[in-house]
């Protein structure tokens, strides 16, 4: 008898329908002798329609109370998988991110997780019931609600798999696995057999929403295995496991494109140490994660300073840098939100060369501009005109031969 996480997303419990599809994969997994604890999103748009609530009521609303009303339609989901799984004849309780011992920091909106207490786990366990939790929150030390961002239910999952020494993490979805590009944009996308935990990480990161970067952290972190599967059909997934040899011979394994970025520059900056700390401090403060950096070469004691956020963060993000601008008697902020990120990655790069050129050639046949480049041991991304961006994600994709 093993233990089994898994994990089932927005779009596998939107109707009654989907629960009940899941509800008899989970059962499944319990007849074959598991024990089963099951993570579950919020039902479809569900949090989207709760953060219109908020900001119908007001421009800022405080971050406390929002993660109060988004963390309800976790809550929701978790009643409705429990009953009916009752209703199929097996034992079910549902629980919130506090009742099953997540423990996070008090981040709210964007919190961390920082302790799982099991021992609620391990008593329903011992009963023998199916654990539902509710993903995406957990309760700060003072009790508060707290919520772990977007797609923070995987984080939930890989997380209470890690804590339980679970033997497999399994991630239900509306797709069949992990492909070399996002198969609703790039048809001719090929599903991967199996992908290392450094190589989804950077997918993730990059803007791939097949699992969210922190889950993957935790993965690779506790060597938790995970399988990607469809909710909707029964056909082998994407294993996500620790990098192993034969994964070198592959020099590019997936391209993503991320529309999610906005752009800031800071011109005539004083050339000087320590400004760039102190414009990133500020940043840093304020939970905004900063991707690229660039900063030109000095010109009369002056220099400019771009840098990529996500574009949620672009209104916070410009008022911080105006204010650092004017603290540092630097010259005007700029912005741009019509761009996208184009990254391509592969474990592959870290043993063959060539690969830069090969994606840059290809950008420059089909006339897109590179207006940004960021490079790691194995990945290379571009900032690029959003409006260019998805003719750019195809070529690519053709250009290392994903497609075959």
């Amino acid at each position: 008898m093993g233990l089994i996480v898994q994990k089932f997303g927005g779009t596998s419990v939107a109707d009654a329908d989907r629960i009940k599809a899941a509800a008899s994969k989970i059962i499944k997994t319990h007849q074959e002798g598991n024990q089963v604890i099951v993570i579950v999103s919020a039902r479809g748009k569900t949090t989207d329609e709760l953060l219109k609530m908020a900001f119908e009521i007001c421009d800022a609303p405080d971050t406390r109370e929002l993660d109060m009303l988004v963390s309800t339609g976790e809550q929701i989901s978790i009643s409705l998988m429990a009953m009916a799984i009752h209703s199929l004849g097996y034992p079910a309780i549902s629980l919130t991110g506090g009742q099953v011992g997540i423990r996070t920091d008090n981040s709210y909106t964007k919190a961390r997780i920082v302790n799982i207490d099991t021992t609620k786990i391990d008593e329903e366990l011992k009963k023998g019931n199916i654990i539902i939790v509710a993903g995406f929150q957990g309760i700060d030390i003072d009790a508060n609600i707290t919520t772990l961002g977007r797609g923070g239910s995987d984080t939930t999952a890989v997380a209470i798999a890690a804590k339980m020494k679970a033997d497999l993490c399994e991630i239900y979805t509306d797709v069949d696995g992990i492909y070399t590009a996002d198969p609703r944009n790039v048809p001719d996308a090929k599903k991967l057999e199996k992908i290392s935990y450094d190589e989804i990480l950077e997918l993730a990161s990059l803007g791939a929403k097949v699992m969210h970067p922190r889950s993957i952290e935790f993965a690779k972190k506790y060597n938790v295995p995970i399988f990607v599967r469809s909710s909707f059909n029964n056909t082998p997934g994407t294993l996500i496991c620790k990098e192993v040899p034969e994964m070198e011979d592959v020099l590019v394994s997936g391209a993503t494109l991320s529309k999610n970025d906005a752009k800031i520059t800071i011109r005539s900056i004083p050339d000087k140490p320590g400004q760039a700390a102190n414009l990133f401090h500020e940043i840093a403060k304020n939970n905004i994660n900063v991707d690229m950096i660039i900063q030109n070469i000095s010109a009369q004691g002056h220099t400019d300073v771009t840098f990529t956020v996500p574009k949620d963060d672009l209104a916070l993000a410009i008022k911080m840098s105006e204010n650092i601008a004017k603290t540092i008697n630097a010259g005007e902020v700029l912005s741009d939100d019509k761009i996208a990120k184009l990254s391509i990655v592969g474990i592959g790069m870290r043993s063959h060369t060539g690969i830069a050129e090969k994606m840059f050639s290809s950008l420059g046949e089909e006339k897109v501009n590179i207006q940004m480049i960021s490079t790691s041991e194995i990945k290379v991304s571009c900032i690029i005109d959003e409006e260019n961006s998805d003719n750019a994600l195809l070529a690519i994709h053709k250009a290392f031969e994903l497609d075959k």
